[in-house]
């Protein structure tokens, strides 16, 4: 069984969303307080007990995890309840925009810039799934920010080939991935949520000509074979040589290789 809820530590954080609008929402943290920092970001389906089982993939590989709690209730499945808590959220979601994030992105911009200067750590991880797998690539784009994972990157919604994120955070995400090297996507090959349509727009946007006009991976982009949707929590397998477990060991790798 994975760790509750009340084996992390509760706090509450306020940052910006857009205009004068703020935030405030409730963050909780479990793992060495000297360890590399990594913000999970709960996908649509909620803070479930998979997700806090990869909260403890994260904390037993030395990791401290920080896990905001953006909608829906604590340690349970609710799609259709936070489907509908999401559409009333429209000044933290913009859930059809394309070429734009969402207003919650700058909240989670402040909340790792916080951490990073809380705990003094080299730079700060991030992980978003689903509904949020864009967030992490937008996250990339921070000062604090060395290291990203985009998980079945599903936004906008209806759009299988356009990125949720503006013009200029790809640009200034594309030149910081140049300088910090690559980092991770995933996806099933038969998801017909995050469709192939997601990956072929990433690897156009990012994974264009380097300096003499050759390919150069910016998202290193991996379609995992079969039916599935979510990789590191929902549909993961946790068997030496299923392809979920081997990518869960790669992402781990990647952190300890960017942030220790």
């Amino acid at each position: 069984m994975p760790a509750p809820i009340t084996a992390y530590e509760k706090t509450s954080f306020t940052g910006p969303l857009e205009g004068d609008h703020e935030l405030t929402r409730p963050v909780y943290a479990r793992g060495d307080k000297g360890a590399p920092p990594v913000i999970v970001i709960q996908e649509l389906p909620g803070i479930m007990p998979e997700t806090f089982r990869l909260c403890d993939k994260l904390v037993e590989a030395g990791f401290r995890v920080y896990l905001p709690h953006l909608f829906g209730p604590l340690g349970k499945v609710s799609f259709i309840g936070n489907t509908l808590r999401v559409f009333c959220m429209r000044k933290e979601f913009s859930l059809f925009a394309a070429n734009k994030s969402s207003p919650i992105v700058n909240w989670l911009r402040a909340l790792a810039g916080d951490i990073k200067s809380q705990t003094g750590a080299k730079g700060v991880g991030s992980i978003g799934m689903c509904l949020t797998g864009n967030f992490a690539i937008s996250l990339m784009a921070d000062e604090a920010v060395l290291a990203g994972v985009t998980a079945q990157p599903s936004m906008p919604i209806g759009g299988h080939g356009a990125l949720h994120m503006s013009a200029a955070d790809v640009a200034t995400v594309h030149d910081k991935l140049d300088e910090v090297g690559p980092m991770l996507g995933y996806r099933f090959a038969e998801d017909n949520i995050c469709r192939a349509e997601k990956f072929e727009a990433l690897d156009k946007a990012f994974n264009d000509g380097g300096p003499n006009g050759e390919k150069k991976t910016r998202i290193k982009l991996t379609t995992l074979p079969g039916p599935g949707h979510s990789v590191l929590t929902g549909h993961f397998v946790d068997e030496a040589g299923h392809p979920t477990r081997a990518a869960l060991d790669e992402v781990i790798g990647y952190f300890r290789e960017k942030l220790a």
